[in-house]
C-alpha cells in the first residue's frame, strides 16, 4: 500500500492499517537486525524480572520503559541504516556519521536501562 493510500483512510481502518504496517517493522527487524533479535531476548528475560523486582508502578514503569527504549531506539537505528544503505550505498563520510550517531544512540538506551535498573534495584 502506498503512502497515498494510507492517508486516506480514516477511523478504525486506519489504526488497523497502522497496527500492519508496525507489525511488519518489527518482523523485519527481527528477521534482517542480529542487535534487534539479542534485545527483544534482553527484553523477554528483564520485563518479567521488571513486574517482580519492582515495588510499586513507578518502579515497574521505569524498569519496563527502560527496556522499551532499546527497542524502539534500535528500530530507528536500523530505519537509519536502511534508509543510508538505499541512499548512499557506497562508502561516504556522510554516511558513515549517520550510522554511528545510530550506533550512539542505541549505547546510550543502554546505559540509561543499566542507569534506571541500578537505581530502582539498589535499595
Amino acid at each position: 500500500m502506498s503512502g497515498a493510500e494510507f492517508k486516506g483512510k480514516k477511523g478504525l481502518r486506519r489504526l488497523w492499517n497502522a497496527l500492519g504496517y508496525s507489525r511488519d517493522g518489527i518482523l523485519a527487524a527481527w528477521r534482517h537486525e542480529a542487535a534487534f533479535r539479542e534485545e527483544i531476548l534482553l527484553a523477554a528475560v528483564t520485563l518479567p524480572l521488571a513486574v517482580i523486582l519492582g515495588r510499586d508502578g513507578i518502579e515497574r514503569a521505569l524498569l519496563i520503559g527502560s527496556i522499551l527504549l532499546i527497542l524502539i531506539v534500535e528500530i530507528l537505528n536500523s530505519a537509519l541504516e536502511a534508509i543510508v544503505d538505499k541512499a548512499s550505498p557506497e562508502k561516504h563520510e556522510l554516511a558513515k556519521r549517520a550510522k554511528d550517531m545510530g550506533s550512539a544512540a542505541v549505547l546510550f538506551s543502554l546505559i540509561n536501562a543499566a542507569a534506571v535498573w541500578i537505581c530502582v534495584l539498589w535499595r
